[in-house]
């Protein structure tokens, strides 16, 4: 029942691994990427094909650099030409498995490494698998020869780690001289960090440093981990007319692979460490992911809050700016003097109210042009203001997505070309909502004015001449005038406001005014939104998943749980396996010439 369960919580962990998406290009996004590929494709290749197949041979891949000589070590190890080495460059076509014919059953399906295909000849393609079936190998066991992991052909690199990913036991190859590149020890690390067996085998070993160079390799397997791994030397020897090794050569490679095979214990305690370490690493890792997800979500609610908040400040300068006095300026400004009369109204601000009333009366009759000035410098002033507000938050959100670099990905889509600006149409939304709020005003007065006593007055004055009064004091609410500006076009504001008293009453003015100044911030707002959907539309386009990271911290937690007692069991190694001097282990290699080891080793009790 434990092993059913861990099945159908690796299964659950596959699937939430397989729907993570990271469509924003923030650093470390690619890497991450990469590695759910891998822990996919793991899964599918190793860890559920094996973990259903206890039983099953035991799988070697042979792996490592470019011209470390897999292919020849393979057929020297099998005694003849299974798999066909080169001098050029990639060598290795296809991979190709070798197996007893009694195994066949075991590998003929894709139960194992499904996403290639079989073949029972050579091949040059890199996705089809060339499996041979060769009496000489012992029942149990199947060697697979891999791809060079630092290919000059990307597929055959990311082939590579796949099959390396799959194997129960890695037989890492290197060279004497090229032991200590990058490349192969990034491998090596990733072995270690997730504790597979491994068995490293240094090729082509002069004669004058197979104390030296061995034991220095033994040293750094120890600092990072592979303390207690196999390493073998072979040294550098000429080859038979078959491009062979000679036996001797390999003998202690085979007896201990052979060795391995032929105890079905050992056999198991290798493939339940191994397995165990690589589903240990998966659970182990899903918190990483899971940050990138949240890293994602986070990346995209700072791009929409940027947004917002740009085009928040918009809304805000335009209400400030409509009520402190801003439009009572330049044409606006002149086109109500020219309505009202300057100077003559000017003085008479200064008397009494009643008097007032009765020259305005006279003064606005049959002078319905010149409110349709002042009305048209409104539409225009308003027009102006809204039109730069807009431009200037397309600009802000614009600043603030260059400096993000998920923003500087968007910016660059090709749907998302016009976001540095006000879209094309929205000047003339913006106009369009100028007049339907002027057309707002003019049916408030006209609906109050048709409640009041004072009707004489109101149409002595007609709807548009009280319509731009009551635009006159909604934009001189908050009393921003400074200096001069307070003389001239405060005091303009207070005849509005003093107009507008004398017809409908102060409490209804005051309603009146708050209730011009609610509808023209609506409409603005409502404008605004319209340019700030563009922006979200962006955001709202990217195939973000938020809910992925807790799916994905949950199966892994299940992992977790289900896995305990299941396959956490120690490797140890027969007792007649022990170690012939040219292969012990790391540690030991190292000890024999007094090098010291460092470091994190495996389980003591592995020593294989």
């Amino acid at each position: 029942m434990g092993a059913e369960q861990l099945a159908a919580s690796l299964t659950a962990l596959r699937e939430a691994l397989a729907g993570v998406r990271l469509p924003l290009d923030l650093p470390g996004a690619s890497a991450v990427r990469d590695r759910v590929r891998r822990f996919v494709d793991q899964l599918d290749d190793y860890v559920l094909p094996r973990l259903d197949r206890l039983e099953a041979p035991l799988l070697a891949v042979i792996g490592g650099s470019t011209g470390a000589g897999k292919s020849t070590l393979v057929n020297s190890l099998l005694g003849r030409v299974v798999t066909a080495p080169g001098v050029i460059r990639p060598t290795t076509r296809s991979p190709v498995l070798v197996h007893h014919p009694d195994d066949a059953a075991w590998f003929a399906s894709d139960a194992i490494l499904p996403g290639l295909a079989r073949s029972t000849a050579s091949a040059a393609d890199a996705r089809t698998l060339q499996i041979v079936a060769e009496p000489t190998m012992p029942r149990g066991l199947a060697i697979l020869d891999a791809p060079d992991v630092d290919s000059v052909v990307a597929e055959n690199r990311a082939l590579a780690a796949q099959l390396l990913a799959a194997a129960d036991l890695w037989l890492f190859v290197t060279t004497a001289a090229r032991y200590a590149d990058a490349v192969p020890w990034d491998y090596l690390r990733s072995a270690a960090e997730r504790h597979a067996v491994v068995a490293v085998v240094l090729d082509r070993v002069p004669p004058s440093a197979m104390d030296e160079v061995p034991a220095h390799l033994g040293q750094m397997m120890g600092q990072r981990g592979l303390g207690r791994s196999t390493l073998f030397a072979v040294p550098e020897t000429d080859v038979d007319a078959e491009g062979l090794l000679p036996d001797q050569a390999v003998a202690p490679i085979r007896e201990w692979l052979g060795g391995l095979a032929a105890d079905a214990v050992s056999r198991k305690k290798v493939v339940l460490q191994t397995l165990d370490g690589a589903i240990g690493a998966l659970a182990a890792d899903a918190p990483a992911v899971a940050a990138a997800i949240r890293e994602q979500v986070a990346s995209l609610e700072t791009l929409r809050e940027d947004a917002e908040k740009s085009f928040a400040e918009a809304v805000r300068s335009i209400a400030v700016q409509t009520a402190d006095g801003t439009l009572l300026r330049g044409e606006v400004l002149a086109r109500w003097h020219d309505f009202v009369g300057t100077g003559e109204f000017f003085r008479a601000v200064e008397q009494k109210i009643g008097w007032l009333r009765d020259r305005m009366v006279a003064a606005f009759r049959g002078e319905p042009k010149q409110a349709l000035d002042v009305k048209v410098a409104v539409e225009s002033g308003l027009e102006v203001l809204i039109r730069e507000e807009g431009e200037a938050a397309a600009r802000r959100v614009e600043s603030a997505w260059l400096a993000h670099p998920a923003g500087r990905q968007l910016l660059t889509t090709a749907t998302a070309a016009d976001l540095g600006r006000a879209s094309a149409d929205y000047g003339t939304a913006a106009a369009r909502a100028i007049r339907d709020w002027q057309g707002d005003v003019l049916e408030l007065v006209t609906t109050e004015g048709a409640s009041k006593k004072s009707t004489a007055r109101f149409w002595a004055l007609g709807v548009n001449g009280v319509g731009v009064a009551l635009m006159i004091l909604v934009f001189s609410q908050t009393g921003g005038l400074i200096g001069a500006e307070i003389g001239v076009a405060g005091g303009t504001a207070i005849l509005a406001q003093r107009v507008l008293e004398a017809i409908f009453g102060e409490d209804a003015v005051r309603r009146l005014a708050k209730q011009a100044k609610r509808d023209l911030d609506a409409r603005v707002e409502a404008l605004l939104a319209v340019e700030l959907s563009r922006y979200l539309k962006v955001l709202d386009d990217v195939d973000e998943r938020p809910e992925q990271a807790g799916e994905l911290l949950a199966a892994a937690g299940e992992v977790d749980a289900a896995r305990v007692g299941v396959l956490d069991q120690p490797v140890r190694e027969p007792r007649e396996l022990a170690a012939t001097p040219p292969a012990v282990t790391a540690a030991e290699r190292a000890e024999l010439t007094g090098a010291p080891v460092e470091g994190e080793v495996l389980d003591p009790e592995v020593q294989q």
